[in-house]
């Protein structure tokens, strides 16, 4: 017993230890932190910004995202002088205002140097979420006469604006992005991170991330749904009916694929119509051929019960259509993922592991298809236990 209470005040001491130890680093953290946001908020703009970024009168500085670095002065007539700051390597950075922490109808003032050393900075509309739909040279930032200004100092770029309003700016929804590819012709790339944020401006208090509905992940998994789907099963279902006739479950095999693959690509199309209500982009090719694809499946799944038998006339027009409709079904179904992908600014990752997967199935479809003229040609004669028009 003796043991056990001194065992026991060991842990207790330990576990004390161990938090009094982290709430020491966590405090050195937060105080490296603020030291750093002080160190940064003491540098006189004066130095390399002109009037009236450089001199701001009563000036805040807030730490409000990553290395974004917010100074900001409001005056008495609501005119309200913005300054930006975060480290800067290539690409463009860019702050906005939005109506509800959403990118869509948000306007933004995004800049960059280009390889020259040269200052570019406009304001932008969102009017969808591809870099298409996020138009240069609108948007209803309420801009002053005085020019907007970029400046890259050093590894740090300031990106500064003025604004007035009509009354005093005080709790406003902000969004804060970046990407490290410049902008094609005045349009902006793809960000490759983004925050909302909310920020009272009259108190320089910024609150947390905005909490946005996860249209992130419906995305994902209408395209997840689509790949496997259209991509992956119903791809595998086709091949298995073609090449491997002389296996006894091949049409188990086939039906099945099919199946799982139309439930998978029925789903991702629900999930996109859902997306689409939310979103409402302007994606008519990715829709069109969506529901040209649903249509085709239906026709395939309708066609398994109007078969007809195997020594009907019929059955050879049967069986051109079955494979002719399933055939395009599959080429727009790859067509359509491409560009999913596309719309969607998909990364690396999903680019190359579906092209993977493209490429997988058509070298098999090649290499099948050699191997089954072979076997034809070799074996002219034998009669199969299955012949092709068995289904």
């Amino acid at each position: 017993m003796k043991m056990d209470g001194v065992s026991r005040l060991l842990v207790l001491t330990m576990f004390f230890v161990i938090l009094f130890g982290f709430q020491r680093e966590k405090n050195g953290v937060v105080m490296a932190i603020d030291e750093d946001a002080k160190a940064l908020c003491s540098i006189n703009l004066a130095e390399f910004l002109p009037p009236p970024y450089g001199g701001l009168e009563n000036m805040v500085c807030q730490p409000v995202w990553n290395s974004f670095l917010l100074r900001y002065s409001q005056s008495k007539d609501n005119v309200i002088t913005i300054v930006l700051s975060t480290i800067y390597t290539s690409g463009w950075v860019g702050m906005g205002f939005s109506p509800d922490g959403m990118m869509i109808n948000s306007s933004c003032m995004a800049g960059w140097v280009t390889t020259e050393g040269h200052g570019k900075i406009k304001q932008y509309y969102a009017e969808g979420h591809i870099p298409s739909k996020v138009i240069p040279d609108k948007g209803e930032l309420p801009l002053t006469s005085v020019p907007p200004l970029i400046y890259l100092q050093g590894a740090t770029v300031y990106l500064a604006f003025q604004l007035k309003y009509t009354s005093r700016l005080k709790t406003q929804s902000m969004l804060l992005a970046f990407s490290s590819k410049y902008p094609q012709h005045h349009h902006l790339t793809a960000h490759e991170d983004k925050t909302a944020i909310k920020f009272d401006f009259s108190s320089g208090t910024p609150f947390s991330a905005i909490a946005k509905p996860n249209y992130f992940i419906s995305s994902t998994t209408h395209g997840v749904l689509g790949i496997l789907g259209w991509g992956l099963f119903c791809p595998f279902g086709a091949i298995f009916a073609r090449y491997f006739r002389y296996q006894h479950i091949w049409y188990y095999v086939h039906i099945s694929a099919q199946f799982i693959g139309f439930v998978l690509g029925l789903a991702g199309v629900i999930v996109g119509i859902q997306l689409n209500k939310k979103l409402q982009p302007d994606i008519p090719g990715h829709q069109g051929i969506g529901i040209l694809i649903l249509v085709l499946s239906i026709l395939q799944v309708l066609a398994f019960f109007v078969r007809p038998d195997r020594d009907s006339k019929y059955r050879i027009y049967w069986n051109l259509y079955h494979s002719w409709v399933g055939r395009t079904a599959l080429f727009f179904g790859a067509v359509n993922i491409v560009l999913g992908m596309h719309y969607a600014g998909a990364g690396p990752g999903w680019k190359l592991s579906y092209g993977f997967v493209l490429a997988s199935t058509m070298l098999a479809c090649i290499l099948l298809e050699m191997l089954l003229r072979l076997r034809k040609f070799d074996e002219p004669t034998l009669p199969s236990d299955y012949p092709i028009n068995s289904i």
